[in-house]
C-alpha cells in the first residue's frame, strides 16, 4: 500500500538523496527547538534545568558550525537559535539563565516568524504569476516561477502541486510524481497530490501505482467516490488498450494475425483516390468483417482506421445534406464497420465519438430522409450508450432534439422501438441531460411518448427511460399529475401476467416509486386502482414483482383511507406477514411500513394481525432489526394491537419488556423510534400490570414514567 509520507513510485524518483536527507533534518530541528521551549517553560525545576543544559549544549555546538553551515546550507527554511545566547556565563544562576534563555528564544522565533511572513508573502506573489503563466498555456514559465516560490517557502505544498500539473502538461511524467511526493511530505493528505501522481503513473503505464493513488484520495476524502470510479475507469481502459496491442502486436509477429494484412491493405485501397463510389463501399464491407474480433479492432485502431473519414468521397457521403442512391450505400457500410470496431470496446468509441464530424453528423443521421441511415446510425449510438464512457461522450452532445427524434422511432418495428428508447434510458442519469429534459416533456410530448408505449409489445425500456428522468424533481412532478401517466401504468401491470412481460411490470413499478414521492390529487383519485394492482401482484411468481408492488403499496396507502380499507378486506395483513416470516430486508422493510400504515386507521388490521401473528412472534423478531425504520414501524404495529382486550396478556412469557425498553431508553438514534417504542412500553403496562414486575427488575420505571406522557398524547 502507499505510505501517506513516500508514496510508492519507481526508485529512479528518489535519486535527489541529499535534498531528501537535508528536508528531513529540517523537520527535525524545528521539533527540537519546539521541545526545548517546552521544556524551559516547564513549572518543574527538574525539567527546566535540563533543557537549560541542553540549549547550552546546543549553542555550543552552534557556535562550532556556524560558519561551514552558512556557507554550505541548502534553501530548506532552517529554525536557527539566535547564538547571541552565548554572550551569557556559563556560571550564571539557573533562573537567571532560564529568563535569558526564554528571552532570547522568544527574540529568535519572533525574526523567524518575520522572515517566514516575508518569504510567504512572495511565494504567494511567485504563485500567482506561475498560475497566470499556466492559464496562458506558457508552462515552462509556470514552473520557472513556481521553482522561484520554492526557493523562498520551501514548505509550500500548492507550489509542488502546481509544478506538478505543469510538468504533465509538458510530459515529464517523473518530475511530477516527485513534486508530488515533496506535497504529500508538506501535507500527507493532499488530495491532488494523489489524483496528479496517479495521473503521471498513468502516462507511464505504472498501472498498479496509479491505482494505489486514487484509493488513498477515496480513503482519505470518501466524498470523492465519483471521482475515484472514474479515475479508476480511465487506467482500467488505458490498461486494457494497452495490453490489447501488445496482443495484436504478438500475433503479427508471429504471423498468426492474417487479419493485419488485411486490414493495411484495405485501408489503403479506401486511400487510394480517383475511384468510384462503389469501389470504397466494397472495401469498407470487407474491413467490416475483419475487424470484428478485439484484435481485428486492435489492429483497426492502430493502423489508424478511423482516420479513413476523412478521405473523399467517403467523407462527402457521410457529412453531405443530400445523399444519391450509391453515397446512401456508402454512409450505411460505413456505419456498419464502425458498429463492427466499437462493439464492446471503449477505447475504439472514445476514438470515434470524439472526432468532430462525427460528434455533429450523427444526430443529423437519425433524421436522415434514408431509413437505412437512420437504423445504422440508431444501432451505433444505442451500442456506444451501453457503456459508461460512451454514455459520458454521447450526453456531451445537445440531448434536447435528439430525444424527440428518438421517439419518433417508437412508431417503427419493435427491435428499433426498443434500440430507440434505450438510449435516453441509458443517457438520462446525468443531471445536464435530466435538465434538458425538462422541456421536451410538455404535455403534448408527454401524450405521445404515453401513446407510444402502448405500441411497444416490449415496453419496459420505455418505461424505464421515463423513470430515469423521475429523478428530477421538476419532470417528476409533471409525470405525477399526469392521468394518463398513471393509467399507462395501470394498463401495464394488468398485462404484466404473462411471463413475458415481467421486465416491462418491474420498470412500471420502478416508475411508480418514483412518482408517489409526490402528493396530489392525481394520485389520491388513482390510490385505490393502483393499490387493488399492486395486491393481485403479490401472488406473482417472480419475487422481483413482489417486492416491487409491496413497496408501491407502502407509498400509495398513504393517500387514501379507502385504499386501505380495500386491501384489508383483500387479506394484504395476512400477506404481508407471510413475507415477514422469509423474505429479505428490502422486501420486509416495505412490508412492515404497509402494516404500520394499516393499523394506523384500520381496526380490522389491528384484529387480523393479533390473529395471525400468533403471541407477536414475527412483531417480536423485527423489535430486533439492525434497521431502525423496520424496528420503529414494528413498535407501531405492536401499539395499535395492545388496544385490543387481551392482546397484551398474550406477551407475558416473552422478552418484549426488555425490546422496548432498550429503543425507548436510547438505543434507538431516531427520536421516532424511541417514542414508538415508549408508546408500546406504556400501553403494554397498562393493559396487562402483570409486566410491571419484570420493568421493576430492569429499572425501567423512569422510562416508563417518560413513556406515558406519550400514552396520553396519543
Amino acid at each position: 500500500p502507499v505510505s501517506p509520507a513516500v508514496p510508492r513510485c519507481p526508485p529512479a524518483m528518489l535519486r535527489d538523496e541529499d535534498t531528501e536527507a537535508d528536508f528531513q533534518r529540517f523537520l527535525r530541528r524545528v521539533d527540537e527547538v519546539a521541545n526545548l521551549l517546552q521544556g524551559l517553560n516547564s513549572s518543574d525545576s527538574a525539567v527546566q534545568e535540563k533543557a537549560i543544559a541542553e540549549t547550552e549544549k546546543r549553542l555550543r555546538e552552534d557556535g562550532g558550525s556556524r560558519e561551514e553551515e552558512e556557507e554550505s546550507r541548502s534553501t530548506v527554511n532552517r529554525t536557527i537559535i539566535n547564538t547571541s545566547v552565548r554572550a551569557f556565563p556559563s556560571e550564571v544562576k539557573a533562573e537567571h539563565a532560564s529568563g535569558a534563555f526564554l528571552a532570547a528564544l522568544e527574540k529568535d522565533a519572533k525574526e523567524r516568524a518575520q522572515r517566514r511572513k516575508r518569504n510567504e508573502q512572495l511565494a504567494n506573489a511567485l504563485k500567482e504569476k506561475g498560475n497566470e503563466a499556466f492559464r496562458e498555456g506558457d508552462f515552462a514559465l509556470a514552473i520557472q516561477r513556481y521553482t522561484e516560490g520554492l526557493e523562498k517557502l520551501r514548505d509550500k505544498q500548492e507550489l509542488y502541486t502546481n509544478r506538478a500539473q505543469a510538468y504533465l502538461k509538458l510530459h515529464e511524467y517523473e518530475k511530477a510524481i516527485s513534486d508530488c511526493e515533496w506535497a504529500l511530505k508538506c501535507n500527507k493528505n493532499c488530495l491532488k497530490a494523489y489524483f496528479l501522481m496517479g495521473k503521471a503513473h498513468l502516462a507511464l503505464q505504472h498501472f498498479s501505482e496509479s491505482r494505489q493513488c486514487y484509493e488513498k484520495m477515496l480513503q482519505i476524502d470518501p466524498q470523492k467516490e465519483n471521482l475515484f470510479k472514474d479515475c479508476v475507469n480511465k487506467a482500467d481502459l488505458e490498461e486494457k488498450r494497452v495490453r490489447d496491442e501488445e496482443r495484436a502486436e504478438r500475433e503479427v509477429q508471429a504471423g498468426s494475425a492474417a487479419a493485419a494484412l488485411s486490414i493495411q491493405e484495405l485501408l489503403q485501397r479506401i486511400s487510394t483516390p480517383g475511384q468510384d463510389i462503389p469501389f470504397y463501399t466494397r472495401a469498407i464491407r470487407l474491413l467490416a468483417e475483419v475487424v470484428s474480433s478485439c484484435t481485428g479492432q486492435t489492429l483497426f485502431r492502430t493502423n489508424n482506421g478511423f482516420s479513413i473519414l476523412g478521405k473523399e468521397p467517403v467523407r462527402g457521403a457521410f457529412c453531405g445534406e443530400r445523399k444519391s442512391p450509391a453515397e446512401v450505400e456508402l454512409c450505411v457500410s460505413l456505419l456498419l464497420l464502425w458498429q463492427a470496431a466499437c462493439a464492446g470496446n471503449e477505447e475504439n468509441q472514445r476514438l470515434l465519438l470524439t472526432q468532430p464530424e462525427v460528434s455533429a453528423q450523427l444526430p443529423e443521421l437519425l433524421s436522415s430522409g434514408a431509413h437505412e441511415i437512420q437504423r445504422e446510425a440508431l444501432a451505433l449510438i444505442s451500442l456506444c450508450s451501453e457503456s459508461e464512457s460512451g454514455r459520458r461522450l454521447l450526453i456531451q452532445q445537445d440531448l434536447t432534439g435528439k430525444l424527440q427524434v428518438l421517439i419518433e422511432f417508437v412508431k417503427d418495428t419493435d427491435e428499433e422501438a426498443d434500440g430507440a428508447m434505450s438510449i435516453p434510458s441509458d443517457s438520462i442519469v446525468a443531471d445536464r441531460v435530466q435538465t434538458q429534459c425538462r422541456v421536451p416533456l410538455s404535455r403534448a410530448l408527454l401524450t405521445h411518448l404515453m401513446g407510444c408505449l402502448r405500441q411497444v409489445k416490449q415496453g419496459g425500456t420505455a418505461l424505464g427511460t421515463v423513470g430515469s428522468l423521475c429523478a428530477d424533481a421538476e419532470v417528476r412532478a409533471q409525470l405525477a399529475q399526469s392521468r394518463e401517466c398513471w393509467q399507462t401504468c395501470l394498463d401495464a401491470c394488468c398485462a404484466g401476467s404473462s411471463p413475458g412481460n415481467s421486465q416491462c411490470v418491474l420498470a412500471v413499478l420502478g416508475l411508480m416509486m418514483n412518482l408517489l414521492l409526490e402528493s396530489n390529487d392525481t394520485i389520491q383519485d388513482f390510490a385505490v386502482s393502483i393499490s387493488g394492482r399492486c395486491l393481485a401482484l403479490l401472488s406473482h411468481q417472480d419475487g422481483r414483482i413482489v417486492t416491487g408492488a409491496t413497496g408501491v403499496l407502502s407509498r400509495a396507502l398513504p393517500a387514501s383511507p379507502s385504499a386501505v380499507e380495500e386491501v384489508v378486506r383483500g387479506g394484504v395483513v395476512k400477506k404481508m406477514l407471510k413475507f415477514l416470516k422469509v423474505s429479505g430486508q428490502l422486501t420486509s422493510s416495505y412490508a412492515i411500513k404497509t402494516l404500520s400504515i394499516c393499523t394506523k386507521s384500520s381496526r380490522q388490521a389491528w384484529e387480523e394481525l393479533v390473529k395471525w401473528d400468533k403471541r407477536f412472534q414475527v412483531l417480536l423478531k423485527l423489535l430486533e432489526s439492525e434497521n431502525e425504520l423496520i424496528v420503529g414501524n414494528a413498535a407501531f404495529c405492536l401499539s395499535q394491537c395492545l388496544l385490543i382486550p387481551g392482546a397484551a396478556a398474550s406477551l407475558l412469557d416473552s422478552n418484549v419488556v426488555l425490546l422496548l425498553l432498550r429503543q425507548a431508553g436510547g438505543d434507538a438514534q431516531k427520536t421516532s423510534v424511541q417514542q414508538n417504542s415508549a408508546i408500546a412500553l406504556g400501553r403494554l403496562c397498562k393493559a396487562e400490570p402483570r409486566h410491571i414486575p419484570q420493568l421493576r427488575k430492569l429499572n425501567g420505571f423512569a422510562i416508563l414514567s417518560s413513556a406515558m406522557k406519550y400514552v396520553q398524547s396519543s
